[in-house]
């Protein structure tokens, strides 16, 4: 059995792991990012330093391309820790890569030329002045809360001399052991309690600084690589609709009015003659001219169909399905078809028309004696799957019904999988973002 993905959708977000191990996921990603920011920070002013002072020979440019790929490697390491705080997919940029037979010195202004290198060369200088204050900050957090909640465990063992004096004597509590015990005990409950929040938000800014230097270019160009995907495929869709709408106009509605101009040309020729002829020829041109309606209605329906527009999407699926001339059973939700619950009508037209190809395509090449529609909407997504019980085999080659899907899932930034494999089931599986 084969899936065959045809456009990436939205990358899903890692699921929100418990409180618990949140807290010790930020809390160690802000703890050991400070070793990596003096790593970072020494390599870097080392590096630029050498570079700037041999830069008059010729060892400064191989200098500063060590240092360029030592900045990468330990940026690739912060990328590879971002998805424990993102909970976001990794994402690592293309780099520019030296030709093959590229000489020395080209593939040493390779990383020179490209702008991520100094990005991570950047993050490497400013990763400090970020960690460095939330290092802190975190770890004081955690040693307060530690240390507060326990502390009337070991408040017996504090040495006092007869001069010392408590915070809580300073605050006008009391000079006794309750006192003691009941403020710092209170200061690490607090401290304990907002020790997530602490732990967060030290975590989101030092990935956040990261996220900004070390994927913000890869991610942009992903997505306007993406849109130009979608671009391309909402082009390749349209012109498809447009031959296929040309090629039934002509092969159907066309052929039958020339038909019905040749009947009523032949039919004057015979009133005189014949009447009976002409009447018998003026018959048959109406009903060429009820067959023609019908065509032009069948193909209205294949490019806006009204019950859609009027009703809704299960009321357009289920007008469907009653038509299809494989038994189909229908499963949709019933408030997509309500005034709050109706889609964009662009998802809407979209979701028609996948189902209404898939199931052309059941019927054409399927063989097969049952179908089956399932139509659900989800967080953030619809979820579209054809199923048959027919004899497999079905891709998505160019000039087929499903590349024709494809193209108009992948316009609108959805995902659509076929798996098919010989002897069947075949399941057309799509995912429309609303």
């Amino acid at each position: 059995m084969t899936a065959v993905p045809l456009a990436t959708a939205p990358a899903p977000t890692t699921p929100a792991p418990g409180l618990a191990r949140q807290l010790l996921r930020d809390s160690g990603y802000v703890l050991f990012g400070l070793p990596l920011a003096l790593v970072g920070f020494v390599v870097a002013v080392a590096g630029i330093s050498l570079t700037a002072g041999l830069l008059v020979t010729t060892l400064g440019l191989p200098v500063l391309a060590g240092t360029l790929y030592a900045a990468r490697a330990l940026a690739d390491l912060e990328r590879f820790r971002l998805p424990a705080v993102l909970r976001q997919p990794r994402v690592r940029p293309v780099y520019l890569a030296p030709a093959p037979r590229a000489g020395y010195w080209r593939r040493i202004l390779t990383p020179v030329r490209d702008l991520q290198s100094w990005l991570d060369l950047l993050h490497a200088f400013v990763k400090l002045l970020v960690t460095l204050p939330t290092f802190v900050v975190v770890l004081v957090w955690w040693a307060v809360a530690v240390a507060g909640t326990l502390y009337v465990t070991y408040d017996w063992a504090i040495p006092r001399g007869p001069d010392d004096q408590d915070l809580s004597q300073l605050l006008g509590m009391g000079d006794g052991a309750g006192a003691r015990v009941a403020l710092n005990t209170s200061i690490g409950l607090f401290c304990l309690l907002t020790l997530p929040l602490v732990a967060r938000a030290g975590a989101r800014l030092q990935a956040g600084l990261a996220r900004s230097l070390l994927t913000g270019v890869a991610e942009m160009r992903s997505r306007i690589s993406t849109l130009e995907e979608q671009k391309r495929a909402a082009a390749s869709a349209e012109a498809s609709a447009l031959r296929r709408l040309e090629r039934d106009i002509h092969d159907g509605p066309q052929q039958r009015l020339v038909r019905l101009a040749m009947d009523l040309s032949r039919a004057r020729q015979q009133l005189a003659a014949d009447p009976e002829a002409a009447r018998r020829t003026l018959d048959e041109a109406v009903t060429q001219t009820r067959e023609t309606l019908d065509e032009l209605r069948a193909l209205s329906r294949g490019i806006a169909p009204p019950i859609l527009v009027d009703r809704g999407l299960p009321s357009a699926l289920a007008a469907l399905a009653a038509r299809a001339l494989i038994p189909t059973e229908l499963v949709v939700d019933d408030d997509l078809g309500t005034p709050g619950g109706r889609l964009d009508p662009a998802l809407e037209s979209t979701a028609y028309f996948v189902v209404a190809e898939a199931l052309t395509n059941v019927a054409k090449h399927s063989h097969a004696g049952t179908c089956r529609v399932a139509v659900t909407r989800r967080v953030g997504r619809l979820e579209i799957s054809v199923r048959d019980d027919g004899v497999g085999g079905a891709h998505l080659a160019k000039g087929h019904g499903l590349s024709g899907i494809a193209d108009r899932v992948r316009a609108i930034g959805g995902a659509l999988e076929v798996t098919s494999p010989a002897g069947g089931p075949t399941v057309v599986h799509a995912e429309l973002p609303r």
